[in-house]
């Protein structure tokens, strides 16, 4: 089939190197416009487009589809027989989804209608969602309102975070957006309505959101370390430290704590550490990290980064921070 590949992110190239793979005739790509990035702030083009390019596929990146009728008329010119959208970033206008006779679909990263919109690896892992997925849903005007062609799940772990939920979820996405164009090459696809129960909205991060308020508990605020990965923050010694991997020290999750990471934690779990104040130190673990206390239960710190140096974990954390128990984060 003719496709026209609508994508920005990292997250969304896996999908058209397997339509590429897979003998499909992607007539062109669509992404956001480059962005300044990085150290200089220089401008850099999407992971996409610089896949597409190494492709030698041909791109447009147009800062705005509503405000740009000549692009319209442009991608008609293309012919495609269906559009894939995975992460592009924009709202597809009415007059662009009525162009390809085989709709648009677009390969969305939750089990639908929970979870729609723009953060919905972020939102399952802060709400502690045991289950996610994708789905393959027809594009309409709604937000993520379509009905769903094809689903699969995937489990969430306690230490999953957003960049490892994201490899396998993107994963899932290229597999089965070449299998809905099988089905789509085969004839009429059925599809499902999404059921009006269940609706979540998953919405942007915004920055106030990625500082740890450690009044809440150690499982939520593990939750926001894994949700937020890498950005979720807080304040040691006056310096910013990013938090980057957790674990919450809780005696009902002992078992699961102790399969993830082994014996050791799981002791750990069950080990009556010192009380203080949310945010405080309370212990010093030789190789790990630091024990820190929450509003509710403890939280060990394993990996973090502090200001503008590299991530470290373990020993050299300890050594970084140069921390002591009764100091305090936040």
């Amino acid at each position: 089939m003719r496709i026209l590949f609508w994508g920005t992110p990292t997250y969304a190239v896996p999908c058209l190197d397997s339509l590429v793979a897979t003998g499909h005739e992607v007539v062109g790509v669509v992404s956001q416009p480059d962005r300044r990035r990085g150290r200089g702030a220089r401008l850099q083009p999407s992971p996409v487009k610089c896949q597409a390019m190494e492709l030698g596929l041909p791109v447009w990146t147009p800062p705005s589809l509503r405000q740009d009728s000549i692009l319209a008329q442009q991608l008609a010119e293309l012919a495609a027989d269906v559009f894939v959208v995975v992460a592009f970033g924009q709202i597809l206008p009415p007059e662009i989804l009525a162009q390809p006779g085989l709709g648009c679909w677009n390969g969305h990263g939750s089990l639908l209608p929970r979870w729609r919109g723009a953060a919905p690896i972020q939102r399952a892992l802060l709400a502690g969602d045991e289950w996610t997925g994708v789905s393959i849903m027809a594009m309409e005007e709604g937000l993520d309102t379509g009905p769903v062609l094809l689903e699969r799940s995937l489990p969430i772990g306690l230490c999953d975070n957003a960049d490892t939920m994201a490899q396998r979820l993107s994963r899932l996405t290229a597999d089965l957006m070449v299998e809905a164009m099988t089905l789509l090459a085969a004839g009429p696809a059925p599809t499902q309505a999404q059921p009006t129960e269940g609706i979540t909205m998953a919405a942007k991060v915004k920055k106030e959101e990625l500082w740890l308020p450690w009044h809440e508990t150690a499982l939520r605020l593990h939750r926001r370390v894994m949700g937020f990965y890498p950005r979720a923050v807080t304040r040691w010694q006056g310096q910013r430290l990013n938090l980057l991997a957790t674990v919450p020290l809780l005696p009902e999750r002992a078992e699961e704590l102790g399969a993830i990471c082994g014996n050791p934690m799981m002791a750990w779990a069950q080990t009556p550490w010192p009380t203080g104040q949310p945010g405080q130190v309370v212990a010093v673990a030789p190789g790990e990290g630091l024990i820190v206390a929450t509003g509710g239960g403890n939280l060990l710190l394993r990996e973090a980064r502090l200001a503008s140096k590299t991530p470290c974990r373990g020993t050299r954390l300890l050594q970084v921070l140069k921390a002591e128990v009764g100091q305090r984060l936040g």
